[in-house]
């Protein structure tokens, strides 16, 4: 083979000087792009890897879609070929940068050349972006500069994920609007939107809806202080199209839910609550039953999940009147006259999760719960107390529906019925699948 290679090469020098239309210097360059080609398809010829340096491009761009970005710019090494696959607008129309702090995060960031990079050459490519910062205040200035950047972009979907707070809440407010508002302008074709726990205001909505209402589907935006009831009433109003809302119970109004009702808008099919207490005693404002049922009237299948964070003595203003909850979940204690009145007045709940009650047992409330939630499927109990009789009950009232029982054993009381070692069967009985209580780990 080198044999060959050496008398292919002093072919080309006697052929070179043969000619007198080409000056030494070319003639010596075009020697040496041909020996290199020569060799190249020499070389590909006799090793048996030559049929992946002959994969179509679309095969070639198959592959790199399944390699992870590191192994993708390793592979992208090989040859000119897969350098050029490695630059194929499809590799980057999804893309998660992730921007973190040595000090503040043992996670590796997105190498900044490979920022700078994207920015020049596939800006325009992107099309499903995320940004995963850590706590750290130089990790939000970050991601708002490489936002501010995107003036050729077309996003079809945009999340901004802090893995800790307060990152974005940190940043100045006219930097992250600004930032943004190069994204709702220039994209105007944005169908999802996660922006929870920003800056984002009530003009910044106002410019994302004039760009972006006939294609937005879905809007997080939980823990959003500057942004007003009278914001997102003007999401609302504009996105007919909207799909899936997640906001704080205090952007919540009968407006709202009118609006989201009205015969312009689609039905919508998630509306996600979180009721959120900042400080002890705080005022809840209440929902009237009328703008709930307008609700259900207009989207019947709408899965309304709620989150409560609040203590005991703030659940005044809820529950006391139906409300179409389907999944509902107490983060704090929660006292046994409000899981009375859930038992009432939430007909439509599928799931329901509290995570710790005190002690006071739950025999009548779980009870009251599967006699008039016909539909509940899953349920999870924490820091709570059941009698094994009771939740014997409640399992034979709520019948093979049950396909999700999560229930610490510290949960469950033995009584004059049953023991912890009994339960379980009389429990898997009426479930019509093995069933054991969750063990809390000795570690």
């Amino acid at each position: 083979m080198l044999f060959g290679w050496m008398k292919r090469i002093k072919g080309g020098e006697e052929d070179s000087d043969s000619s007198s239309s080409e000056s030494p210097p070319e003639a010596c360059k075009k020697v040496r792009m041909q020996t290199s080609e020569e060799a190249e398809a020499a070389a590909a010829s006799e090793t048996p890897e030559s049929d992946w340096v002959r994969l179509p491009q679309e095969l070639l761009l198959h592959v790199f879609q399944y390699l992870p970005l590191l192994d993708r710019a390793f592979a992208s090494q090989v040859c000119r070929r897969w350098n050029q696959a490695f630059h194929m607008p499809e590799l980057w129309r999804c893309f998660e940068f992730e921007l973190n702090q040595p000090t503040s995060s043992y996670l590796k960031a997105t190498h900044p050349d490979l920022i700078k990079q994207i920015i020049k050459r596939h800006s325009n490519h992107l099309q499903y972006v995320s940004f995963k910062v850590d706590s750290s205040t130089e990790s939000a200035e970050a991601a708002c500069d490489i936002l501010s950047q995107l003036v050729n972009c077309s996003l079809k979907t945009l999340g901004l994920i802090s893995t800790a707070r307060p990152s974005f809440m940190e940043v100045p407010k006219s930097h992250f609007i600004s930032a943004l508002t190069v994204v709702f302008v220039n994209s105007k074709s944005l169908s999802s939107l996660k922006i929870d726990d920003t800056p984002v205001d009530d003009p910044s909505l106002k410019v994302l809806v004039a760009n972006n209402s006939d294609t937005l589907r879905l809007l997080k935006m939980s823990s959003c202080p500057h942004v007003s009831p009278a914001g997102i009433l003007c999401v609302a109003d504009q996105c007919h199209g909207l799909r899936e809302l997640a906001l704080n119970y205090h952007l919540l109004s009968d407006e709202l839910l009118l609006a989201l009702s009205s015969e312009k808008h689609v039905h919508l099919e998630h509306l996600r609550i979180d009721v959120v207490s900042e400080k002890p005693g705080q005022h809840f404002h209440t929902i009237k039953k009328s703008s709930w049922d307008a609700m259900v009237r207009h989207s019947p299948k709408f899965n309304l999940v709620m989150y409560f964070f609040l203590y005991e003595d703030e659940f005044g203003p809820f529950f006391n009147e139906e409300v179409p909850v389907t999944h509902l979940y107490f983060g704090r204690s929660v006292s046994k006259e409000v899981l009375g009145r859930v038992g009432f007045h939430c007909p439509r709940l599928v799931e329901l999760v509290v995570c710790a009650n005190g002690l006071r047992p739950l025999d009548e409330e779980l009870i009251r719960i599967a006699k008039h939630c016909t539909q509940l499927s899953a349920i999870g109990l924490g820091e709570c107390e059941v009698s094994c009789s009771a939740f014997v009950e409640f399992v034979k009232l709520c019948g093979r529906r049950l396909s999700q029982l999560s229930i610490m054993e510290e949960v469950l009381i033995p009584d004059h019925k049953y023991s912890l070692d009994e339960i379980h069967w009389e429990v898997s009985k009426h479930l019509g699948r093995v069933w054991f209580p969750d063990m809390m780990p000795t570690w």
